[in-house]
C-alpha cells in the first residue's frame, strides 16, 4: 500500500498542474490492482525472499503523467517527482507519532509490529526514491534543475541508468541502513 500511496501521489500532483492522464486512465485509485507490476510486485520479490537475498525490492506500475500538459513544466515535474517521495515521509511521520505517543500504552506486541514495519518501509522508500538515478524521482527533481544545455549528459546518463542503480543497490544500499535506523529512532524513539 505503501507504495501505491506513492504512486497515486504522483498522479494527484499531477492532475493539480493540468495533466489529467493518471485519471484518464483509472490510476488515481487506492484500490491496488490497477497498479500492479507483474514482475516488479510479484515475481521479483518472491524470488529475493526465496534466495535469502539481503535487500527485497519491488515497484508498482508507474501511474503516467504527461509532462507537456503540465501548466508549468519545471515546478509541475518537481511537485509530481517530489510527491511521492513526500506521501511516503508523511505515512512514516505519522505512524511514528502514533507509536511515540502509544509505546507506554499496553497494546499487543502486533500493533507495534505492524505499525514499525510501516514507518521502516516508507522511510526507505523515500530516501530511496530521492537517489538520482533515473527512473527513481530524484533524477526527475534533479533533471529539472539542470540547463537545457545538460540534455546530452541526461540522454547519456539515462542509457546506463539501470547498471548504475543495480551496482547502486548491491554496493551502496548497506550505508543507507544506519540513515534508516537513526531516523526510524528519531520519529519512534524505539531502537531499530
Amino acid at each position: 500500500m505503501s507504495v501505491v500511496i506513492h504512486e497515486v501521489s504522483h498522479g494527484f500532483l499531477a492532475e493539480y498542474f493540468g495533466d489529467n492522464t493518471a485519471r484518464n486512465a483509472g490510476r488515481l485509485t487506492l484500490n491496488p490492482l490497477p497498479h500492479l507490476d507483474l514482475f516488479g510486485s510479484i515475481f521479483l520479490p518472491i524470488i529475493l525472499v526465496l534466495s535469502h537475498s539481503p535487500f527485497l525490492l519491488g515497484w508498482a506500475k508507474p501511474v503516467p503523467y504527461n509532462p507537456n500538459n503540465l501548466s508549468n513544466k519545471k515546478w509541475g515535474t518537481i511537485a509530481v517527482a517530489g510527491a511521492g517521495v513526500l506521501a511516503n515521509f508523511s505515512t512514516a511521520i505519522i505512524f511514528g507519532i502514533i507509536i511515540r505517543f502509544t509505546s507506554h500504552s499496553a497494546l499487543p506486541d502486533g500493533f507495534y509490529f505492524i505499525t514499525s514495519v510501516i514507518v521502516i518501509i516508507n522511510l526507505a522508500l523515500g530516501i530511496f526514491n530521492l537517489i538520482p538515478i533515473p527512473p527513481l524521482d530524484g533524477s526527475k527533481i534533479l533533471f529539472s534543475f539542470l540547463p537545457q544545455s545538460a540534455s546530452s549528459f541526461i540522454f547519456a546518463y539515462e542509457q546506463y541508468s539501470l547498471i548504475i542503480l543495480l551496482v547502486f543497490i548491491v554496493s551502496l544500499s548497506p550505508y543507507l541502513s544506519p540513515v534508516l535506523g537513526f531516523l526510524f529512532h528519531f520519529l519512534t524513539g524505539l531502537a531499530f
